[in-house]
């Protein structure tokens, strides 16, 4: 017993693991994860910690979160929990969850009627793009998503999957002055069905996009659309941030638009082709800032797709007590509309700020219609046009200011030196500090 003991002592932990868990032991899921563990632990505070760090990297919407608590807390103590709550439901959400989606979307987002029965439910957006590239693809398969795009795609659709991702950058789209509304074209899906071939599995558009604001024309979504279903490639469009929206009329950001269309949800185009080739993602995580809260939601018309996620989705499933709140929630269209029209006011407001700092200094950005963040160049700071100055670069400006930014691993950006900033995670005299701060840095 004690040899075998002294054995396993000289054997790394790391060996007991299938070769997924090795590799998943070795593989961060960000690349900012350490120096993000060093800001939280030095989080600025304007009495205790005016030196402390300012975390600008996790893509979360704190904005709104008093609201959002008094609400939560006024549903659970207005009545009982109804029985429901405490058994097996459907794998596909709660019935009466369904109903209280398909009422919400239809009205806040779509413009449109929506079968309750066409929606699935998962345990956050990760579990829902998981899910999807584990029923829709096989290993080796590919996911096509124009670039730049949220880094982490490509654990959610690789992981359990094994797909990979494939980064499409549009040939028209200016990678200095990126537009409001995406370039990308039938032309560029052309270009990388010729390389792919039958790989090319799905498509991944976001929109607003992450992390460039952007978003889609109708005719543009009708055109990418029709290809997909004509070459039997899966589109999904993941608006998970379809109510984060940006007041383009505010006067501080106003003059960056230029015949902006107004943000078009996809799913009256789903709903009007009825195609097993259509699907579209939606989480709460970032709208309603509940992340932590972990519902995601697919739409589609693919029978079949829901008959799979049924048989497997079990270990996704989302807490019974989250539906019934959001289920009461969601109801109340008034609060909904109320609680929108707030978040759109206080997204603007930080994004603004952000804003002002940039034009001050002269720097580039992309002018955004929506999501959590700002998309802005800093390439004339790196010290050589390569990976290692950009990480360089990204850490020194952490160095130097205790302003944590997004990572640049894995987002695909056409050139390097741009980086993501979320705005919406610190409270906004959080964010006049942070700033303050990346003004005196960029004046340097």
């Amino acid at each position: 017993m004690d040899k075998n003991c002294h054995l396993w002592q000289m054997q790394s932990p790391e060996s007991s693991l299938s070769r997924r868990g090795r590799r998943a032991a070795s593989h961060p899921l960000r690349a900012d994860f350490d120096l993000f563990a060093e800001a939280m632990d030095n989080h600025y505070h304007p009495e205790d910690n005016p030196e402390g760090c300012l975390p600008l990297c996790i893509a979360e919407n704190l904005l709104n979160w008093e609201e959002m608590e008094a609400k939560l807390r006024g549903i659970a103590a207005a009545g009982p929990t109804p029985d429901w709550v405490a058994s097996y439901t459907s794998i596909l959400g709660a019935p009466a969850f369904r109903e209280a989606v398909a009422g919400f979307v239809g009205k806040h987002i779509a413009g449109a009627e929506l079968s309750p029965e066409r929606f699935a439910v998962s345990a956050g957006a990760t579990a829902t793009i998981e899910m999807t590239a584990f029923l829709l693809g096989d290993p080796g398969d590919v996911a096509v998503i124009p670039a730049p795009a949220y880094a982490v795609y490509s654990g959610d659709i690789g992981n359990r999957a094994g797909m990979q991702r494939y980064d499409l950058h549009p040939a028209d789209e200016d990678p200095v002055a990126p537009a409001t509304v995406s370039r990308l074209r039938v032309a560029d899906l052309e270009r990388a069905h010729a390389e792919l071939g039958d790989r090319f599995r799905m498509l991944i558009l976001t929109t607003p996009n992450n992390p460039t604001g952007q978003i889609y024309a109708p005719e543009q979504l009708r055109e990418l659309a029709d290809w997909c279903i004509d070459h039997k490639i899966h589109l999904v469009v993941n608006e998970i941030y379809a109510l984060s929206l940006i007041d383009q009329r505010a006067s501080a950001i106003a003059s960056d638009y230029d015949d902006v269309p107004e943000y078009t949800s996809v799913l009256p185009l789903l709903v009007e082709r009825d195609s097993p080739y259509l699907h579209w993602w939606y989480s709460f995580s970032k709208d309603f800032g509940i992340s932590g809260l972990r519902v995601g939601l697919i739409y589609t018309h693919n029978t079949a797709l829901l008959e799979a996620w049924g048989n497997s989705g079990a270990p996704s499933i989302t807490s019974n007590y989250v539906q019934w709140l959001l289920s009461e929630l969601l109801q109340d269209h008034d609060w909904v509309a109320k609680y929108q029209f707030r978040n759109r006011q206080r997204l603007t407001t930080a994004y603004a700020t952000v804003i002002a700092t940039l034009k001050q200094h002269d720097i580039n950005y992309a002018p955004a219609a929506g999501s959590l963040f700002v998309w802005f160049d800093c390439s004339r700071f790196l010290t050589d046009d390569t990976d290692a100055a950009e990480q360089t670069l990204w850490r020194g400006i952490f160095a130097d200011t205790g302003l944590l930014l997004t990572a640049p691993d894995g987002m695909a950006a056409p050139r390097r030196g741009w980086f993501r900033m979320v705005y919406s995670g610190i409270p906004q005299d959080y964010l006049a500090v942070a700033t303050e701060r990346l003004g005196r840095w960029l004046a340097s």
